[in-house]
């Protein structure tokens, strides 16, 4: 494997003890450490430890024969999942039946601290996993007193910081070594020297809001895609985009209705038995209960507003009558 050559205490990176020389620039490895603490770092930096960088070279065959010595039950379930693979969309689908009985166990720990036949090869490339903020800003373009930013941002009395938002101006007064990131729908504020901080973060969000760890606002599907703009007791408005030639499935739901607005483009909407054309700025309006397709007949993106109302507005409210992609 390839290590990176240390060139500061970073915690926020596992380690590598080099043993002695296999031949020229080649060692064999004497053991891998965990993230350490900063006196840890500090030391193994003086030591000549390599961070863990996570570059692997090998045979295919090699690896699939270490993985059978190790972890057979993983190799057997995985090789079955491949054997009952199918096929969507042009990617290959792994039978999850097979495949959710391997153990989930990172390389390191399922074979590179394991195995006797592996050596580490120190490299000095610029290289960083950009695993952390600190990482981000020591990548980023800084001014005279060390801050950097993505998008609009205003520093003032404040040194060492960064700040990535995606739409509102953010503005720091008086504070300095700060990460602060904003998106549509969360915040962060942390110290930017906080490798860890942000796992820890998301291990608590699962307790207290698990819907931002595992929904994103903007949810891809075969036909394209919609984004969740706004969200009430009884109501929901998304922006839906269908790309050239898709196609939703033939669906009807039991608890909403639903009004569509077109932006872009040009639909064929199909309400029961009635089949019309919308253009821009043209609205259809579909009761619960109804089946109903919507498809992309241009050449460019077609566009939506839709509004939802209605008891319930979860997705699993959606009975599928026919569908291209295949999907239940």
């Amino acid at each position: 494997m390839l290590a990176a050559t240390s060139t500061r205490p970073a915690i926020e990176y596992g380690y590598i003890r080099p043993g002695p020389a296999i031949r020229p620039g080649l060692f064999a490895i004497e053991r891998f450490v965990e993230k350490p603490d900063a006196d840890t770092a500090a030391r193994y930096v003086a030591e000549g430890y390599l961070w863990n960088s996570g570059n692997f070279v090998f045979r295919a065959a090699f690896l699939l024969e270490e993985y059978r010595r190790f972890e057979p039950d993983s190799a057997a379930a995985v090789a079955a999942a491949v054997e009952a693979s199918g096929a969507d969309l042009g990617f290959v689908t792994l039978d999850p039946e097979a495949f959710g009985r391997a153990t989930a166990k990172s390389i390191d720990y399922a074979l590179m601290e394991r195995t006797a036949r592996a050596a580490v090869m120190p490299v000095s490339y610029g290289w960083s996993d950009v695993g952390s903020w600190q990482a981000v800003w020591e990548l980023s373009e800084r001014d005279a007193a060390g801050n950097a930013a993505k998008g609009a941002a205003v520093f003032v009395d404040t040194r060492g910081s960064y700040v990535a938002s995606e739409t509102q101006l953010v503005a720091l007064l008086g504070v300095d070594d700060v990460v602060v990131v904003t998106t549509a729908d969360a915040v962060l504020v942390a110290r930017r020297e906080d490798g860890d901080g942000l796992r820890r973060v998301v291990s608590k969000l699962k307790e207290v809001a698990p819907a931002l760890t595992e929904d994103h606002l903007k949810v891809h599907r075969p036909w394209g895609s919609y984004q969740s703009l706004d969200l009430g007791e009884r109501y929901q408005v998304k922006r839906i985009v269908v790309k050239q030639g898709g196609k939703l499935s033939l669906q009807l739901h039991h608890h909403r209705a639903e009004h569509w607005v077109v932006v872009r483009g040009t639909a064929r909407v199909t309400i029961g038995d009635n089949v019309q054309i919308l253009h821009e700025n043209e609205s259809v309006y579909v009761p619960s209960d109804s089946k109903h397709r919507l498809e992309n007949l241009g050449k460019i993106d077609l566009e939506l507003i839709e509004v939802q109302t209605g008891s319930y507005l979860g997705e699993d409210d959606i009975v599928r009558i026919e569908d291209d992609y295949h999907r239940s």
